[in-house]
């Protein structure tokens, strides 16, 4: 009997950044996401039997409670480890331990080379739930929120603006290869990774700049991230300095279509990045980009284990 959902080609085994995803894959997996959010008693054994290992080095309000009650929804459980990874053992040692016992690995940490070190060892999935490099998770969960919105991907135009990191990095690849024109203004000593970024250019329509009134002219979503991410807040006062220009304020929205949508990962410092003005705006999809973290992956995990 054929299941109720498609699959991922049998070469994919993990999601450790955007680029493990093929086009082809991503249209799937936000059609999957769709056909969940519609009717999600129709996949609710899905995953019956499965079982989760989320190893948590950061923080986390979003990413943790979409994850456990993504996988729970779906018939199966997790089981959460939070503190550093490889402290008092060995990576490889600890996958090795985590994939006797459950059938996915869901990461959130400090360092990409931690989420490498364990799609190295393990032989179940790996997925990144953030890391300095990626937040593939979250790139997913903004496309699928566009879509919604606009009805389409194709020629959307969504500008980023402030620190060129994680998020700016998954944006980039993620969105671009569906057809949207990313367009990220950060001051020059916060640029996207240029190596990120020329892969990127090669796969979609990619450019930066300094200027945060040229990247939002005509664009159709207009997004931010806070200026000093976990890890970088001893730099934040020098931060906040360098990047008070760059403000998502009702002035440089003005300057974006006037059917253009606001979009924040969260958590948002207001007054800081964005204005509260703004964050409770008509324009605001961040609780809609909050809540399709749930849909994504639901959809991901389907996919990947199913």
């Amino acid at each position: 009997m054929a299941t109720p959902f498609p699959t991922l080609a049998p070469a994919m085994k993990r999601l450790t950044s955007d680029f493990d995803l093929t086009p082809e894959a991503l249209a799937c997996l936000l059609d999957v996401a769709a056909q969940i959010k519609r009717s999600p008693s129709r996949f609710a054994r899905a995953l019956s039997g499965r079982y989760l290992s989320l190893l948590f080095e950061k923080p986390s309000l979003r990413t943790r409670v979409t994850f456990e009650l993504a996988i729970k929804q779906l018939g199966g459980d997790a089981v959460t480890c939070t503190g550093p990874i490889g402290e008092r053992e060995p990576v490889k040692d600890v996958v090795r331990n985590l994939d006797r016992w459950t059938h996915g690995i869901v990461a959130r940490v400090f360092s990409q080379e931690t989420i490498d070190e364990l799609a190295r060892w393990s032989s179940v999935p790996v997925i990144n739930a953030l890391s300095d490099l990626y937040h593939p998770c979250q790139a997913l969960a903004d496309v699928f929120t566009l879509k919604e919105r606009f009805g389409r991907l194709e020629d959307l135009k969504l500008a980023f603006i402030g620190d060129g990191n994680n998020v700016a990095h998954s944006l980039m690849v993620t969105a671009s290869r569906l057809g949207v024109k990313v367009v990220v203004a950060t001051p020059e000593r916060y640029a996207p990774s240029l190596e990120i970024a020329a892969a990127a250019s090669r796969l979609g329509n990619i450019s930066v700049t300094r200027d945060p009134g040229e990247a939002v002219a005509g664009a159709h979503a207009v997004y931010t991230d806070v200026w000093a991410s976990m890890g970088c807040e001893s730099e934040a006062a020098e931060r906040e300095r360098v990047f008070a220009p760059y403000q998502v304020n009702e002035a440089l929205l003005s300057q974006a279509r006037p059917d253009a949508v606001f979009m924040h990962c969260l958590p948002a410092r207001r007054g800081q990045e964005v204005t509260d003005e703004v964050m409770e705006s008509p324009r605001s999809v961040v609780f809609d980009q909050a809540e399709n973290r749930l849909h994504v992956q639901k959809a991901l995990l389907v996919m990947l284990l199913g």
